[in-house]
């Protein structure tokens, strides 16, 4: 059974979060790197922007990236963990950009209806939902809080692991490639196969972005299971 997504990512989870991504996920900075050039393309960068990042706790990559590039965007950054979103104000803190981002301890439900946001961010955080449902409705819950036309960047695992033994077992060598011991990776697979619950297929998050308001998805960045596309409101 997944667990909910908040109460996996605890304060231990928060404290290694940042190593073990980088590991996890090869290309982690670039995705997120991407994820603000790609917004740079239909925002502008020199534009002002309002901006909703979802699940944004953590390293806070994506609203660090995008702030560099686009010094007129504020950010509203919302996670219903805790100590994830405590990591990242952190970071946003080192990043000297705290004046820019509200963070929001809770879930996108929780945002108050206002002024539309000009684009949104949600990057591993689909995979980590249980069932078709609440995939669903998170995506829908961004779409009603965006203009129409606004650019949407979505990344996370979007295969069943169990279909691609091959990408499995290539991502089992790149623990060892960063000094792991075999039980370590044994019990890395193990909480990875059981603590996820990923799309089966692009297709499957193409249907899911166009049930929710979403068109013409285009993915600019793959890693093993892990693929990273910009759809826009319709």
């Amino acid at each position: 059974m997944v667990e909910p997504s908040s109460a996996k990512f605890d304060a231990a989870r928060a404290n290694e979060y940042a190593r073990q991504s980088r590991i996890a996920l090869a290309g982690y900075d670039a995705c997120h790197e991407l994820t603000a050039c790609m917004l740079a393309t239909h925002l502008g960068h020199d534009r002002p922007a309002r901006i909703l990042g979802v699940g944004a706790g953590g390293t806070a990559g994506e609203i660090i990236s995008s702030a560099k590039l686009g010094p007129n965007w504020d950010f509203v950054a919302v996670d219903p963990s805790e100590p994830m979103l405590e990591l990242a104000q952190s970071n946003i803190v080192e990043a000297g950009i705290q004046t820019r981002v509200q963070c929001m301890l809770g879930n996108v439900s929780d945002i108050v209806a206002q002024e539309p946001f000009d684009a949104a961010v949600m990057i591993g955080v689909l995979h980590h939902l249980p069932g078709a449902q609440m995939k669903a409705d998170i995506l829908k819950q961004v779409s009603t809080r965006l203009k129409p036309g606004a650019p949407f960047v979505i990344a996370g695992n979007y295969r069943t692991y169990a279909s691609q033994p091959l990408l499995m077992a290539a991502w089992a060598e790149r623990w060892r490639l960063h000094g792991a011991s075999s039980s370590e990776i044994e019990a890395k697979m193990a909480k990875i196969l059981q603590g996820a619950d990923p799309p089966v297929s692009e297709e499957a998050v193409f249907s899911l972005l166009s049930a929710a308001g979403f068109e013409a998805p285009l993915r600019f960045f793959s890693s093993l299971f892990w693929g990273a596309w910009l759809a826009q409101r319709v």
